[in-house]
Parts: structure tokens; sequence; C-alpha cells
């Protein structure tokens, strides 16, 4: 056999023991790889199952722009190896490099040689300009192979992992006995918990076709070394072959061209609607030589991403975002979905939000107040799909009782539905084209603000499927593409809201403006869209907002992570005032993001007849109640003390806590509120317009319950959410919260130098009334 193994002296420690077998080896037993190979993945979330990965690193990868090794990518690159290694998977890598580090070796000796003979024959230390010569390709790699093995052995052992090298050519492949015992080599290694790092034995191979790199001189071609990745992957039986590169990914035409699209999946038949463009800036392969060595490990049951390998910002994890099936580069897949992908999704729906955002705001209502007819028409349907999302969500026993409570829908919610849609169709009619402002910038020469719709907006909501027809019906009042990314638990109900929200956008042509991402779209991967998505609007739990308000690059998100609401009871409060706004705001719908979650009573309230009534209504609705830290100081036998104060419990609990005035309140208030929604109960009007001022939340009411902080109750028709950010939309957001403006200016030809100093035209600035109603 040609290939060439050169294991490292000596094995770390922690995975060898008197029998042979490592240590480590039956621990990582333990973590389950439960697909067989033979077929490749249909879909990226499936690549977390993959055991046996080959990483394959191009010349671009390994190498910096001169001559020389990207030290700090391959580091990363290390680092990230051998997370995956010690998590129970078997991982190989096909490398380049030996070529660039053995040029950067000989060129070093050569200057160096060349500088001490000067100096011998001249006797001076001023020397002339020296030049290197063209140096062969095979001599670089035999001088570079073993300084690059030697980087590799010492970056793998800073993670106590060890190397293997293996040199191979292509005879070993065509000759069966050395095929046999190269597998038999990479089995045994792999047996061991040992890294094999594989190249082409470039010394020895056949003349390379001439090529030059940005030094000029010959390098050995890449395109062996996909060649080789895919075949060692299809010998290996791998699951998986990460190709990394220069470029993103694959493009439907050279990347920088205009309009050239990364290509998020590619399917076998798929090569005629893809361009190639100019290879790599190092090697030959290309990406058609990519392409083809993927396409064949693919056939053979291995699947394939290729993805870049350059980029400072995503090296340091690339390599495992993939493996966690994040969307990174372009993903090889047999399997062709019978729908249209995400991207072409939002591309259908912007292009039907722009006919949408054309229509007559008569017309856009017309929409709305089909929907509202159709969700009384097909109630039962609903309420029959409904059922079902109910019964499978109670018996998989995953879900709490308030996520159980958002799932359901009943007759008395969707004919509320019905009439603050109805609600929202006649508001719909002042929305999209309305003019703000109008000003006279100079002679012939004016100027408006008016409202456009934002574009394309996406939200993302767990349960509540009672949110689907709300949010459709504002997208399409205020003339916006949708996109909507459900949870699993209310598939078979979205799935019905949404058929009656096509059909009623069906009446006038634009059917497409709403789309339900129904594939195995990740959240975090659609927070990427940030060049197809204008906004981010999460409907759904704390932590589905914190993680959306991360994950979102680029593309701003609207809504709030937590619902921590505070009533506070003052000294001077009315008994039956306080046990209403007590009892609705945190029993009406304890799951509900405006719920009570924290009751603050003034300290001359304790033993008192309010506060024991207001005790006795709590445990009589069965509210378990918490203490915060002063109120467990007065009690001698007080409820289990709270762990946090700013919990929001969505549940039929909250905290208790005791504070001293109404500034106190206040202070509490900022402190550990949510800025949402806060209450104050008091009969002392002063105390109320102080407590009004000074509360920084997005909604503060008097004398009323927390429960009130809702779109449809405001009047809005509806809301797609409540905001707590500090921009123009918070609180209840409806339709106003959905649109922007732009600036249209009407001349006769005005230019800027027409007033300029010694232009003939002045400034005039004048405002223009602008009549209620008035659309541009």
């Amino acid at each position: 056999m040609f290939a060439r193994l050169a294991l490292c002296s000596r094995l770390p420690s922690r995975i060898r023991q008197s029998n042979g077998c490592p240590a480590s080896i039956r621990a990582y037993s333990q973590v389950k790889f439960p697909r067989p190979h033979g077929k490749s993945f249909a879909h990226r979330s499936e690549l977390k199952q993959a055991k046996r990965i080959v990483v394959k690193l191009g010349s671009a990868v390994v190498t910096r722009d001169e001559c020389g090794l990207a030290l700090g990518r391959l580091a990363s690159i290390v680092e990230q190896v051998a997370v995956l290694q010690n998590q129970g998977r078997e991982m190989m890598i096909v490398t380049s490099g030996a070529v660039a580090f053995g040029k950067q070796r000989l060129r070093h000796e050569i200057l160096l040689s060349q500088s001490v003979r000067q100096a011998l024959h001249s006797g001076q230390n001023q020397l002339k300009d020296m030049s290197v010569p063209v140096l062969e390709a095979r001599a670089c790699a035999a001088a570079g192979q073993s300084g690059l093995m030697a980087l590799y052995e010492a970056m793998f052992t800073q993670y106590s992992t060890c190397t293997a090298q293996i040199l191979v050519t292509n005879l070993d492949f065509h000759d069966e006995q050395k095929r046999r015992n190269l597998n038999s080599t990479l089995h045994e290694l792999l047996r061991m918990n040992i890294v094999p790092i594989i190249n082409t034995n470039d010394a020895v191979v056949p003349p390379p076709v001439p090529n030059s790199d940005l030094q000029g001189v010959n390098v050995i071609s890449i395109k062996d070394n996909d060649s080789l990745a895919a075949r060692l992957a299809v010998e290996m039986k791998a699951d998986l072959l990460i190709a990394l590169s220069d470029v993103e990914g694959l493009y439907d035409s050279p990347p920088g061209t205009d309009d050239a699209k990364l290509i998020d999946i590619f399917y076998p038949g798929d090569q005629q609607s893809i361009t190639y463009g100019t290879k790599s800036r190092v090697g030959l392969g290309g990406m058609e030589a990519k392409v083809k060595a993927a396409l064949w490990a693919l056939q053979g049951g291995t699947s394939v991403v290729i993805a870049n390998g350059t980029h400072p910002k995503v090296t340091g994890h690339v390599i495992t975002d993939i493996v966690e099936g994040k969307k990174v580069g372009t993903f090889f897949s047999e399997v062709k979905p019978a729908g249209p992908t995400v991207e072409q999704q939002t591309e259908m729906a912007r292009h039907a939000g722009r006919t949408l955002a054309s229509l007559l705001p008569e017309q856009r209502g017309e929409i709305i107040c089909c929907l509202a007819e159709l969700l009384t028409e097909k109630k039962e349907e609903i309420l029959s799909a409904n059922k079902r999302d109910m019964e499978l969500a109670i018996a998989s026993g995953r879900f709490s009782q308030p996520m159980i409570n958002r799932l359901s829908l009943s007759t008395a919610k969707l004919n509320s539905l019905a009439i603050g849609l109805r609600q929202l169709a006649v508001s719909s009619r002042d929305s999209v084209g309305r003019v703000l402002r109008r000003t006279r910038v100079a002679n012939n020469l004016e100027l408006e603000q008016i409202t456009v719709p934002i574009g394309v907006l996406l939200v993302i909501f767990e349960s509540r499927p009672d949110c689907l027809p709300q949010v459709s019906a504002l997208a399409i009042a205020s003339g916006n593409a949708l996109l909507l990314k459900g949870g699993k638990e209310a598939a078979n109900t979205n799935k019905i809201l949404h058929q009656l929200t096509q059909e009623a956008l069906s009446i006038h042509g634009v059917a497409d403006a709403i789309q339900l991402v129904s594939t195995r779209e990740e959240v975090e991967d659609l927070c990427r869209l940030d060049k197809l998505i204008d906004l981010i609007i999460p409907r759904g739990s704390s932590k589905l907002v914190r993680d959306i308000q991360r994950a979102a690059k680029g593309i701003p998100v609207l809504g709030h992570s937590e619902g921590v609401c505070h009533v506070y009871v003052d000294s001077e409060a009315s008994i039956d005032k306080a046990i209403d706004v007590v009892r609705d705001s945190k029993c009406d719908y304890p799951a509900a993001c405006n719920a009570m979650e924290t009751l603050l009573i003034h300290r001359d309230l304790l033993r008192t007849p309010i506060f024991d009534q207001i005790i006795d209504m709590l445990r009589t609705e069965h509210v378990k109640i918490h203490a915060g830290p002063r109120f467990a100081s007065y009690l001698t036998f007080s409820p289990s003390e709270v762990k946090s104060l700013r919990t929001e419990y969505g549940d039929l609990e909250c905290c208790i806590e005791v504070v001293d005035s109404m500034q106190d309140a206040v202070d509490h208030i900022h402190k550990y509120g949510s800025s949402h929604t806060d209450v104050i109960v008091t009969e002392n009007e002063e105390t109320a317009e102080q407590f009004l001022q000074q509360v920084d939340s997005a909604c503060v009411f008097w004398n009323s319950s927390s429960r009130f902080a809702d779109g449809y109750r405001f009047g809005l028709g509806a809301e797609v959410g409540i905001s707590t950010a500090r921009i123009h939309a918070r609180g209840p957001v409806g339709l106003e919260g959905l649109l922007t403006t732009k600036w249209v200016l009407r001349g006769e030809g005005h230019t800027v130098s027409d007033f300029s100093e010694q232009g003939s035209m002045k400034y005039l600035h004048e405002n223009i009334p602008v009549p209620q109603g008035s659309f541009s």
C-alpha cells in the first residue's frame, strides 16, 4: 500500500488502558447516533445525528493571501473538530496546505542562503537585490508535509486529541488490496479515537496542470482533494462531508454578480440552473469540481455541505453550526420538498404584498370582512382541528397548563375574533397612503410625508392559533406581506386558519401575500434572512422572544420578552375596587402577558380588613402566593419566599411584596418590572397622577385591570403583540405600528444649485395644512 501512516509517538494518557482498549472509547459509546449508513440525510435538522464526519479544508482555507498557512483559521477549525470528537463523533480531515507551507520554508532557506553567499563574496553589509527562483510544486510539498503535520499535531494536543497522518495517491483507491489496507488503517485509527489527517502525496503525483497563484508559482490542483474527500467519505461510509472553501456555498450564478443568490439546498438534477464562475484564488478545482464531487458522495450515501471556512465572523463556529443543523452554506439533498422553500415563499409574499398595498382601502377592508365571515362559517372545522391539536399536546405531556390554555380555541374566542376583524376593516380605510405632513419647500416644489407598509413581516408564535387571523388581518389592513411561523403544537389549527386567510385574500388575487412556513426551518435560520424580511414580531414565551432577539441579525425585532405586571394597592384605595382589580388582573386569564404577577401592598394596609379580604379572595381563587423579602419579614409563618421578584408565572401564582409609599412602588416597578403594564389602585387623584407620570411602562392604569392592555380592548381591532421597546410602536401594536413613511417630492426641474448663493431661488419651508383623511 502506498499510503503512509505516521502515528503520533504517544497517545494522551486519557485514552491509554492496560488492556489496550482506550477508556474514552467506552465512555463515548454511550452517545447515541441511531442512524445506520446507507442513505443521506434529507433535512439539515438531521445532521445532528451524523457520527462519522469528513472535513475537507481547501487551499484557500488553509493558506493566507501570501504563501504560508492561516494559523488563526486552522486553530479555530482544530478546536471545532476536537469538540465534535469529544462528543463521541468520528472525525477525519482531508487537508491541503503542504505546498504553501513548503513554499514558505523553501523561500526562507533560499533567501537565507543567497544572503550568506552575497555577504561572503562582497565582504560588505550592502546586499544586492535578491530574487527567488520558481519553486517546483512537488518539492514544496515534500518540504511542507512534515511541518504541516507537526502543526496539526501541536494544535490537537491542546485538546488531548491524538492525530495520525495518511498520504495517498489515486493508485491507492484503484488497487483493491491497497483500498482494503487504507480502509482497515482508517477504521483502526477511528476505533482508537484518533483523528486521521489525510492528504494527497503531492511530492510524487504526476506534474500538475500549469497554474499560477498570487506569487506566480505553480501549485498542486485542489481538485484532487475534492475528489479525495468524496471518495474517502463514501469508502468510509461517512454520514457527512463538510467541504470548506472561500465562498459561502453554491450560488445560482457566479458570486459577486448582480442577482447572485446563495442556494440553501441543492438537489441532483439542478446543475442546469447553475452558471459557474472562476475558481478559487489557489488551486484548480473550482466550484464545478466541488459540485461534481459532492453529488458523487451524495449518490454514495454521504450528506454534503459546502461552506465558507475563511470568513472571520463565522470560521470559529462554521463546522459546529453545520452539524447542529443551522442554515450555513449549501446543503446537498436527494429529497426535494413538494412545496416552495422559505426563501421562495418570502419572494412570493413580497411580490403579492406590493399588489396588496396598491389595492384601494375598501378592497383591503373587503378581504378582512370576508375572513371574519369565514371564521364564523367554518367554526366547526376550526374547532375540530383545534381539538386534534389539544389532544396531541396533552398526550405528549410536554406542555404546561398555561401553554395548553393558550392553544385552546372556543366558539366565544372565534366570535370575538370576528368582531375585532370587522372593527379593523373599518379603520383600515385610513392606513396606507395617508398624508401626515405637507410642506412647500419652494415655489412649485412641494413635499409630502405619507404612510406606507413596512414590507415583509415575520411573525413567530407559540400556541395561540388565534394570533394567526389577528396578525393576518393587520397585515392586510396595512398592506404588508406576511410570513407566519407557528408552533408544531398548533399545526392542524394553523393550517385551516391559513387556508381561510388565503381564501379571503383570493377575492382580490393576492392569496400569496400571506405565507405559512411549514418546512423544517429553524427559528434561528429564519432570523438570518435579513435581505428578505423587514421586521420580526415574536409572540410567545419570554424565552422565545429573547432567543429571537439574540438570533436576529440585521432585522429589527418588535416585542417584549416578559410580562412582569404589577398592581399597587395604595393606602387610600377603595376596598371594593382593590379586590375587583386584583382578582381580574390575576385570575381572568393567568397565562396572558398582561396578567398581574406581583401585588404591591402599602405597608399601612397590613393587618387591615382590606388586606385580609384581598388574601381571602386570592385563596378562594386558588392563587398560590409567594412572599417577597419584606412581606416575609412581617410574617411568623409566611408562604414560600419568592426566588426572584422578576418572575412571570403565567399561572394562578403571584408574588406579594410590601412597599412604604407610592414612590417606593414606582422604584420597585422600575427595578423589577418589564415595562409592560402596571396599575395603581387609589382614591387619591394626585397620587394616581404622579404614578401615571412617573412609571415608565408601555401601559400605566389607574383603578383598572391590567388585562385591559390589549389591542382589541383599546379599540385597535387587533394587535400583533405588545411592545415594550422605546420606539414609535409601544404598548399594544395595531395598524399604526405596522406602517412606516416615505417622502414624496414634486417639482418642475428644480436643482440644488438653484438654491446656492449664486442661485435664483430661495427656500420657503411653509407648512401646508393637511385636511383630515387626506391621501396622496
